[in-house]
């Protein structure tokens, strides 16, 4: 009775807990962490600022119109820390897991793969932008707009540089592809394809219905974005899959790292749309979106309306030529559902060790 009852929350054969209860300790480390690299922080300088304004050592406005500029990095790299940071030490002491086992064994084929990922996310913007102005749903309204500031009388004056201000929207969108990559795919997918792999589901069920809860919640977690709506949170479920498609064909996370970043930065901030709801801030391209928001996605961006359904589409068919021609097959890999664990009884050797298409490719 007692070994049953254990059984629920102890898997013996693995010597670790079953994938239901490392994901929610998962999101306990993400608690702590994000304590740890933001709220504590963020209350620390707040005192401090307060005391040396006090003080009158700063002036009362610091850091005046340089805060969202700022505020963004210092979130993205605390967000950063807390989403690898925990995968990390989630694998470290509840999965059994090597850090790259979450898909970033990063040899040459994956870099490859990541500029393929890069370029796949550039060109469908591009892509994207081109078929909507040429339908006369966009019309653009200026270039090279940095972020700016209100001043009376409709005037406006520039926090950044264009070129400081593109740099850090490329560095924030670099920080979310990792983090969100990280979270959605190389964990939560991850472990849940191994906690689904038994019968009847077998390998590729689990990692069918594992791309499918993980993509919900991939949506789910942009559904209070600005101007959300239930297509928007329907399509970036779609998204997530989308995202996914690169990872459970290869087992790296190379392609979905590449694809969101430059997804994400050509959308907003060469082209001008709204990224999933929000205002991207600098861009090369200003624009006002018209047409019918069912096709455009409105004020949530492309990816709430039925042109970025077809650009993931697209998307989805040249990963799965790239992955055909990389590697000469196309498949699910069925091993992304089975464990290879850290500190076996018996050490793997290194033939003996779960390899990736790319490690077998450089192989």
């Amino acid at each position: 009775m007692v070994k049953t009852i254990l059984s629920i929350f102890w898997n013996d054969k693995q010597r670790r807990l079953r994938a239901f209860w490392r994901l929610g300790l998962h999101v306990g480390f993400m608690l702590v962490l994000g304590l740890i690299f933001l709220t504590i922080p963020i209350v620390i300088v707040t005192v401090l600022v307060s005391a040396a304004q006090g003080a009158g050592l700063l002036p009362e406005t610091f850091p005046g119109p340089l805060a969202p500029a700022v505020n963004d990095l210092l979130l993205m790299v605390g967000e950063l820390i807390l989403m690898v940071g925990a995968a990390w030490l989630a694998g470290l002491l509840l999965d059994r897991r090597r850090f790259a086992d979450f898909g970033v064994h990063l040899n040459l084929n994956w870099w490859i793969d990541f500029g393929f990922g890069l370029a796949l996310g550039a060109v469908l913007m591009g892509l994207l932008f081109a078929v909507e102005a040429s339908a006369g749903w966009i019309t653009i309204t200026g270039a090279m707009q940095s972020l700016s500031y209100d001043l009376p009388f409709g005037a406006s004056l520039p926090i950044l540089s264009f070129g400081l201000a593109i740099l850090t929207a490329l560095l924030r969108f670099v920080g979310v592809g990792i983090s969100e990559e990280f979270l959605s795919r190389g964990y939560h997918l991850k472990n849940l394809a191994e906690g689904f792999n038994f019968r009847p589901l077998g390998p590729k069920g689990a990692i069918i219905l594992a791309t499918l809860l993980s993509s919900s919640v991939f949506g789910m977690l942009h559904a209070n974005n600005p101007n959300a709506s239930f297509i928007s949170t329907f399509n970036i479920i779609l998204a997530g899959l989308f995202l996914a498609l690169g990872y459970i064909l290869t087992g790296e996370l190379a392609i979905p790292i590449g694809l969101h970043i430059t997804w994400n930065f050509f959308q907003g901030n060469v082209f001008g749309f709204p990224v999933s709801g929000t205002d991207a801030g600098a861009t090369f391209i200003a624009i006002e979106q018209g047409g019918n928001d069912l096709i455009t996605g409105g004020a949530f961006g492309p990816e709430a309306g039925l042109i970025g359904v077809a650009a993931m589409v697209l998307g989805g068919i040249l990963t799965i030529l790239w992955a055909r021609v990389r590697y000469g097959q196309v498949g699910i890999w069925e091993k992304l559902a089975t464990p290879d664990l850290r500190h076996r009884r018996k050490e793997a050797t290194d033939e003996e060790r779960q390899t990736t298409p790319a490690e077998n490719l450089a192989a």
